[in-house]
């Protein structure tokens, strides 16, 4: 999500879902499912996607105009098991 974000120069703010649970259940409400990343688009919930469809759904919704600029990171994979376990000390994680 992030990678999609910066290429396109977009602000954003991310949700500790890890180590807050009012965070978790907060996006759970939200989404109806328990599965991360969920994006939060001008009142839109897209519930556990990849940066690709998230990038797909703001290109099909005239958010963005398509960039050639490559991504900083995948964005069509998800964290690794040790990636979420290191996050787990971080306050930063997409809701």
């Amino acid at each position: 999500m992030r990678a999609i974000m910066k290429k396109y120069g977009l602000d954003y703010e991310d949700r500790d879902i890890i180590n807050n649970a009012d965070q978790y259940a907060e996006m759970v409400k939200k989404s109806g499912q328990p599965l991360s990343p969920c994006v939060e688009i001008d009142g839109n919930m897209l519930a556990d996607v990849s940066g690709e469809e998230v990038e797909n759904y703001m290109l099909s919704n005239g958010l963005i105009e398509a960039s050639a600029d490559a991504p900083d990171a995948p964005t069509n994979a998800p964290c690794t098991d040790e990636e979420h376990e290191a996050m787990r000390s971080k306050t930063i994680r997409f809701f």
